[in-house]
């Protein structure tokens, strides 16, 4: 397992993140990636699919041009530079492919911390949570072949956990000429906790478990998440960030550090 833990004055809150990503006991290659770039206010998780290590290629591309990005100045100009980014990376992936049928893509969910404020970013299944005052939130929305079939009313939410298309997405970067992301924003209040996570995760962790885990100190949060999925035969890559919006450091916290 990898891990980054960093802090960050993201007025008027300091910021507490940590990352954490584990190939699981199934799979030979991790083609998740994440980014921890609190200073700069944004946290991204990327999924890799198309075997043969070019998901790895797509998720690493994808965090890091945005690790590489300058130091945005307000919210609005970091919304368009990751706009931007992606956009860029689904141009290089797309020219990476070898047919039509060639697959390099990965999912992205994109953390934004700005002005008090938050923005969702994403395209896929991986995913963001919003836990205030013990109450878990889902920010994005998948997607996925499963949620159509759910929004549709076709399958329960029982019969979704095991569907054999559980694993099929409908957007990803690299999978179509034209990118679609989904934006969701909102306020911050202090004490706010950020999940984002591959599906990894979730395939063996349910919300209200999620929801129980989400309070204390985020680099024991993201360690405990991944050993609880390791636990349970981790089928598939995990990765995560936790995110901790305070209102004010606490005495034994350099914001510097």
């Amino acid at each position: 397992m990898t891990a980054m833990t960093q802090s960050a004055m993201l007025e008027p809150f300091l910021i507490i993140s940590s990352t954490a990503t584990d190939v699981g006991k199934v799979r030979a290659v991790n083609e998740d990636s994440v980014l921890n770039r609190a200073d700069a206010g944004l946290w991204v998780v990327a999924d890799g699919m198309g075997g043969h290590q070019r998901g790895d290629f797509a998720s690493t591309l994808i965090t890091h041009t945005l690790q590489n990005m300058p130091a945005p100045c307000g919210g609005a100009a970091l919304m368009a530079q990751v706009r931007s980014a992606l956009t860029t990376v689904n141009r290089q992936l797309l020219d990476q492919r070898h047919s039509d049928h060639d697959i390099i893509a990965s999912t992205v969910v994109c953390l934004l911390i700005a002005e008090g404020n938050f923005a969702c970013v994403w395209a896929g299944d991986s995913r963001l949570y919003l836990c205030r005052h013990g109450r878990l939130s889902r920010i994005s929305s998948d997607h996925s072949i499963v949620q159509e079939l759910l929004d549709a009313g076709a399958i329960t939410q029982e019969q979704a956990v095991r569907h054999p298309r559980g694993t099929e997405v409908t957007r990803a970067v690299g999978a179509a000429e034209t990118l679609r992301l989904d934006i969701r924003q909102g306020r911050i209040n202090p004490q706010d906790y950020f999940l984002l996570c591959s599906d990894g995760l979730t395939r063996v962790m349910d919300d209200n478990e999620i929801a129980s885990r989400l309070i204390g100190d985020p680099a024991t949060i993201a360690r405990d998440m991944i050993a609880a999925a390791l636990e349970r035969g981790a089928p598939d890559n995990v990765t995560v960030a936790i995110i901790c919006c305070m209102s004010s450091p606490p005495d034994d916290v350099d914001p510097e550090e």
